[in-house]
């Protein structure tokens, strides 16, 4: 930490950076949660078609993953408050415009906007948390954080429901610009004079960075294309130059991403692949289960979305909780327990029939939402407090990453089994088995990555504990 006056107390500095953090963790999750179930009330504004309605969420997933380690990065070397506060700006001022879009191509552009900016914010606020909160308080605050990630994951279906049923889909995004006003107030107010960039001096990775970007892109486009003849084209291309990044990144000197923590650091590579792992076997659950709901159970979208909400409580819940421990026991261990319970639940999903009782789908869910909010705080606590002060950018865009790309990987294996097993039919009765086919297949999918993920968290450093940081 830097330029700290002594006017502002440790104690009121770590509130002031935990509220403007939780405001930022709120933001995004609710959005992607609200504008899910705005989809079909957009379509109809715009007379927009499907592929235009998946780009309106596609489009901020990919800018989000291509801009968040080289934001990370930069936010070490310029300053992780500055890229956080330009973050939260240019956030608010893409959602307002949001507003008075005219048509869905602006809208797209907006949302790609909207991914960058929002790559600013998570590519720094939990390395600013990292930064304020001293091992044995770090967890804790992770907790507080995550948890603010599942309120707005939560409450989007509600109320972003209520907001388009009595308002229109515009009210969502004019709904949150106030918190986000909020969120540079109080950081102008309360953390005003307080920076922290331990790379300061360092020169900034473009080329890296510009490569590292496209090969992303490829990769996860590529992924969500397949099988057709452009997303294989894609996927290849984007390995290629992912070994080419790995090649010009080992040559310099302040590269975007240092390839010596992903061999030199066991905690930091082994809970970093967990946490893609997890995301990658749990993203698409909410997917397949409100498909199942609708189609085979026959319940509107709010009673679904009702019955669907039992997960993101439980995370809710747990997450705090799971911060607190992290704080006092090995992190890895706590989350390992997470990803076991995530495993058991998508297992027993892959029993599930058109004639299941709705109790049990409810008590699946919560399970999976407790073993999810278990690891999730933890994992990221492991990875933070793995790494050196200079680094802390970098690890909070990792996190960050894994999640988008994860997210992709999840949907990108549940649209392929749609595809495989229904094909470009419509949903009607007459291919409901083979939608219950592919959702189980997709759960036996992940099931068996959810065990793989246990493994990845089990092999990171053994001696891990509340003792063993970044010294911070």
């Amino acid at each position: 930490m830097s330029d700290k006056p002594d006017i502002v107390s440790e104690r009121s500095l770590k509130r002031s950076v935990l509220l403007v953090a939780t405001f930022a963790a709120f933001l995004t999750p609710f959005l992607g949660s609200a504008v899910n179930l705005a989809l079909p009330s957009i379509g109809r504004d715009f007379n927009a078609n499907a592929i235009g309605l998946g780009w309106v969420i596609s489009s901020f997933i990919l800018s989000a993953a291509m801009f968040l380690v080289p934001f990370g990065r930069l936010a070490d070397i310029a300053g992780r408050k500055k890229v956080f506060t330009y973050g939260i700006f240019l956030y608010t001022l893409s959602t307002l415009l949001m507003v008075f879009s005219n048509t869905i191509t602006i809208l797209i552009i907006l949302r790609i906007i909207q991914g960058i900016s929002s790559s600013m914010i998570f590519g720094t606020s939990l390395a600013i948390i990292t930064s304020v909160f001293p091992v044995g308080e770090r967890g804790r605050a992770m907790g507080i954080n995550i948890t603010a990630t599942y309120l707005g994951l939560s409450s989007g279906p509600i109320i972003g429901g209520l907001l388009t049923q009595h308002f229109g889909w515009r009210s969502i995004f004019a709904f949150l610009v106030p918190f986000g006003i909020a969120s540079l107030i109080l950081i102008e107010t309360r953390i005003k004079k307080v920076e922290w960039a331990e790379s300061k001096g360092e020169k900034f990775d473009w080329k890296g960075s510009l490569v590292y970007g496209i090969a992303l892109f490829g990769l996860m486009y590529g992924f969500s294309r397949l099988p057709s003849a452009t997303g294989w084209i894609c996927l290849i291309s984007g390995i290629l130059l992912t070994g080419v990044f790995v090649l010009f990144e080992k040559g310099m000197k302040n590269p975007v991403f240092k390839i010596s923590l992903l061999l030199r650091n066991r905690v930091f590579a082994f809970s970093g692949l967990a946490a893609l792992i997890n995301y990658s076997a749990t993203s698409a659950i909410s997917f397949f289960i409100s498909l199942y709901l609708q189609y085979l159970k026959g319940f509107d979208a709010r009673t679904a979305g009702l019955i669907m909400i039992s997960q993101p409580i439980a995370m809710t819940i747990l997450s705090p909780l799971a911060g607190r421990l992290s704080d006092r026991f090995n992190p890895g261990i706590i989350a390992s327990i997470g990803m076991g319970l995530t495993a058991i639940g998508l297992f027993l999903l892959c029993f599930v029939t058109q004639a299941s009782p709705v109790y049990i789908i409810v008590a699946l869910l919560t399970l999976m939402g407790i073993g999810f909010g278990l690891f999730s705080s933890p994992n990221s606590n492991a990875i933070m407090s793995s790494v050196e002060k200079r680094d802390l950018g970098v690890a909070s865009a990792v996190v960050g990453t894994m999640r988008m790309v994860g997210q992709m990987l999840s949907m990108g294996i549940a649209m392929m089994l749609i595809s495989l097993f229904i094909g470009k039919q419509m949903i009607t009765p007459s291919t409901y088995p083979g939608l219950l086919s592919g959702m189980k297949t997709g759960f036996v999918i992940f099931s068996v990555l959810s065990v793989l993920g246990i493994f990845a968290s089990l092999a990171r450093n053994n001696n891990l504990s509340k003792g063993n940081s970044n010294g911070s």
